[in-house]
C-alpha cells in the first residue's frame, strides 16, 4: 500500500488579481486532509476547468487564507471515513465536489462519497476528469428541471442549446441525443465550435453573433418546445420566448443582474435554474443523487453512447499552468473542456 503523506502541493488563490498577474493564483505547500465519516481521500490524477474557476479567483474575499479552487477532478482513492459504503481503497474515482471545500487543485482531496462515481474506465484519468461538472449540469438541467424523461425516445419535440461547443452545451447535446428524440438546435459562432457541436450531436446550427430569431424561424418553424441557456440569457429571453411554443420551458446557468421575466407570460413558459452545486452546498437528502448520475454518465460512455469533452491539455497541475488556463476559460474561445494532468 502506498503511504500518504502529510503535506503536499497545492494551488490557491489569496485575493482577487487579474489572471495575468503571477500572485492571482500562487504553488503553495499544505497538510493532507483527513477523510471525514463519509468521505474518501482521493490522490488527484487529473482535473479540469470552468468558468467557476476563474470567476471564484476573481471575486473579492478573505486576503489571508489561501483558498484551493478545482471543481472537476480523477483520481484514486488512498483512505475512506468508517461510514463510507460504496467506495474501497483503490477505485478510481471522478466527481465534481463541493463548492464550501477545498477544491481538486492539490495532490489530495477529500470528498463526500455521495458526490462521487467509479470512472469509467474505457477513459483514462484526464479524459474522465473533463466529465463531471458539466455532465451533472447538463443531466439535471435537461431530466430534473426540464423534466424530460430518461430513455424515453418517444419524446419529441425541439431543443435550443447555447454555446453547444462548450463544456456544458457540449454535454446537453450528447445526452439530448442519446437519451431523447429531440431535434438539438445549437449556437456556435466559428467553423470550428459549429463542427464540434455537430461532433457532439446536434442537428443544426445557428449563429449566436447574430439575432436568433430569424434563424430559429427557419430551422424550427414549428417553434421551440425547450432551451438549454449556457449563456446570455438575459439579453436573448425576449427571443427565446418569441420562438417556444405556449407552454415551453428553459433552464438557464449563466449569471447576470436581472431578467425582464414578464415576457415569459403571454405563453405561460417557466424558467428553471440549474446549479449542479445545490445539493451539497445545502446538504439536501438527495445528495447521493450525484453518484447516481455519474454513475450512469461512466456506464453511457462505456458504452461508447457517450465521448469525453477533453480537447486540450495544459500539463501537470501548477500555478502557472492554472493561470494560463483561467485565461483560456475567461477568453471564452475555449472548445470543450481543458484539463491539467498530474504534479511535477
Amino acid at each position: 500500500m502506498t503511504s500518504i503523506p502529510s503535506r503536499m502541493p497545492a494551488v490557491a488563490r489569496r485575493r482577487a488579481l487579474p489572471v495575468d498577474d503571477p500572485d492571482s493564483l500562487i504553488d503553495i505547500d499544505v497538510a493532507v486532509p483527513a477523510p471525514g465519516p463519509r468521505d474518501l481521500l482521493v490522490r488527484i490524477e487529473a482535473v479540469a476547468l470552468n468558468p467557476v474557476d476563474y470567476k471564484i479567483r476573481a471575486s473579492s474575499g478573505p486576503t489571508d487564507d489561501a483558498r484551493i479552487l478545482g471543481w472537476d477532478a480523477a483520481g484514486t482513492v488512498v483512505a475512506i471515513g468508517g461510514q463510507v459504503e460504496h467506495f474501497a481503497v483503490g477505485d478510481e474515482v471522478f466527481y465534481a465536489g463541493a463548492l464550501d471545500r477545498p477544491g481538486s487543485n492539490a495532490a489530495y482531496q477529500a470528498v463526500d462519497e455521495r458526490l462521487v462515481a467509479h470512472k469509467p474506465t474505457s477513459l483514462t484519468f484526464t479524459e474522465s476528469a473533463a466529465l463531471p461538472l458539466t455532465s451533472l449540469t447538463a443531466w439535471e438541467g435537461l431530466f430534473e428541471r426540464l423534466g424530460l424523461r430518461v430513455d424515453a425516445m418517444e419524446q419529441t419535440g425541439t431543443l435550443l442549446v447555447t454555446a453547444a461547443a462548450g463544456g456544458v452545451g457540449a454535454m446537453v447535446a450528447q445526452l439530448a441525443r442519446a437519451l431523447t428524440s429531440l431535434a438539438i438546435v445549437g449556437t456556435a459562432s466559428r467553423a470550428e465550435t459549429a463542427e464540434f457541436a455537430r461532433r457532439m450531436g446536434v442537428d443544426h446550427v445557428v449563429d449566436h453573433r447574430r439575432e436568433l430569431g430569424p434563424q430559429l424561424a427557419d430551422i424550427a418553424p414549428a417553434s421551440l418546445d425547450y432551451v438549454f441557456s449556457t449563456a446570455g440569457t438575459d439579453r436573448n429571453l425576449s427571443q427565446y420566448a418569441d420562438a417556444l411554443r405556449p407552454f415551453g420551458s428553459i433552464v438557464a446557468i449563466d449569471d447576470f443582474e436581472s431578467l425582464p421575466i414578464g415576457v415569459l407570460k403571454a405563453k405561460s413558459l417557466s424558467f428553471h435554474w440549474e446549479f449542479m452545486f445545490t445539493r451539497s452546498m445545502f446538504g439536501t437528502p438527495d445528495q447521493s443523487r450525484q453518484r447516481h448520475i455519474l454513475t450512469q454518465i461512466a456506464r453511457l460512455v462505456d458504452l461508447g453512447t457517450l465521448t469525453t469533452t477533453a480537447t486540450r491539455d495544459l500539463g501537470p497541475i501548477t500555478a502557472a499552468n492554472l493561470r494560463a488556463a483561467h485565461k483560456l476559460q475567461e477568453s471564452g474561445t475555449t472548445i470543450g473542456k481543458t484539463t491539467l494532468t498530474g504534479f511535477p
